[in-house]
């Protein structure tokens, strides 16, 4: 998948950030859901792109369906960073 098409939004980038603490779980499905703090993310579709273009994944593997933490893949950090 190429990289995030377009400059993060401030939406973008406190999905990364709440990734990156450590605070986040995702669905495993292939669309995957963001949940922070327990609660589903506003915007799924910014989470499915994060997820879709490599800037997050799963952090362990989990049955179809299941919350598992959510980490910041290589491109998320160099992201975020930017």
């Amino acid at each position: 998948m190429p990289a995030y098409p377009r400059e993060l939004n401030h939406r973008a980038r406190a999905m990364l950030r709440a990734v990156a603490a450590r605070r986040a779980l995702m669905s495993c499905s292939c669309e995957p859901d963001l949940f922070v703090d327990g609660v589903a993310c506003c915007d799924q579709l910014t989470a499915h792109e994060l997820a879709r273009h490599g800037l997050i994944r799963p952090a362990s593997p989990g049955n179809a369906g299941a919350r598992v933490p959510a980490e910041l893949t290589a491109a998320g950090e160099a992201a975020l960073a930017g």
